[in-house]
């Protein structure tokens, strides 16, 4: 009887800490992300789950105020070591808590990546855009209006067309920060079914504010706390009450946040 290889880990967080200015947002976290999970962040408002997603592909370069110490290895290599900041960021997509629609066609919303990256033939860009919109489960919606204005779409579309151009970049890791925050709960639900059929390709990082979502999508879950990272464990343990900290399941149980 064979048993299975236990999963690499693709992320490999040791001592972080994110300050802005003299303030800090998150403080001395260690964990590992393993490879073709979803990898549930939860914690109220302020505890640091956006700033943690920030440091892991270098967005804190675009914050003059934000610093990073401590060591973030992403595929066995420090990101601070990747030369080329845009090479790394094409593994690591990121779809944000609105929808981010470029001032473009949807087709074009999707193809930009692969341009960028040198593909010109149209049946090749054609290809990769019918995959990643019926991957982002927009397809059947839009394939008759593909030259259309992608800010024409439904707030819902829009943000699966922001999923649908983060996996153009063909990312190793996505991350996806309070993804529903705008999105309608038969949308949200189609989204959470697209979570589960993309983690058999890519790992994925949830930031969310709904405990009961993580509970759904993650296969682990951290709880962040105030700038603190409280503990980190399988999903349902967290939820059923097998913690090591009483504020887990206080948070859990909705006594506060």
């Amino acid at each position: 009887m064979s048993v299975d290889a236990p999963a690499r880990d693709l992320v490999r967080v040791r001592g972080l800490t994110i300050r802005y200015g003299d303030t800090a947002a998150l403080s001395d976290v260690s964990l590992s992300i393993r490879e073709h999970e979803i990898f549930g962040i939860i914690g109220p408002a302020g505890s640091g789950k956006t700033s943690f997603l920030r440091a892991l592909n270098r967005m804190d370069e675009f914050t003059p105020a934000m610093t990073v110490d401590g060591a973030v290895e992403f595929d066995g290599k420090n990101v601070r070591d990747w030369r080329n900041a845009y090479a790394l960021r094409s593994r690591i997509g990121v779809v944000f808590p609105l929808p981010v629609g470029l001032p473009m066609t949807i087709y074009d919303n999707v193809a930009l990546s692969p341009r960028l990256r040198g593909i010109r033939r149209r049946s090749e860009l054609d290809e990769i855009v019918e995959r990643c919109l019926t991957r982002a489960a927009l397809w059947d919606e839009v394939k008759d209006r593909l030259d259309s204005l992608g800010s024409l779409l439904s707030g819902g579309q829009q943000q699966r067309l922001t999923i649908a151009r983060a996996l153009s970049q063909e990312p190793q890791l996505l991350l996806l920060d309070e993804f529903s925050i705008a999105v309608d709960p038969v949308t949200t639900m189609r989204i959470e079914d697209v979570l589960k059929e993309l983690k058999q390709e890519v790992t994925i990082v949830l930031v969310t504010n709904l405990v009961q979502q993580a509970r759904r999508l993650a296969d682990r879950t951290a709880f962040f706390l105030m700038g603190e990272f409280v503990e980190l464990a399988e999903t349902e343990q967290l939820f059923t009450g097998e913690v090591a900290d009483p504020r887990t399941r206080d948070y859990v149980e909705g006594r506060f946040g």
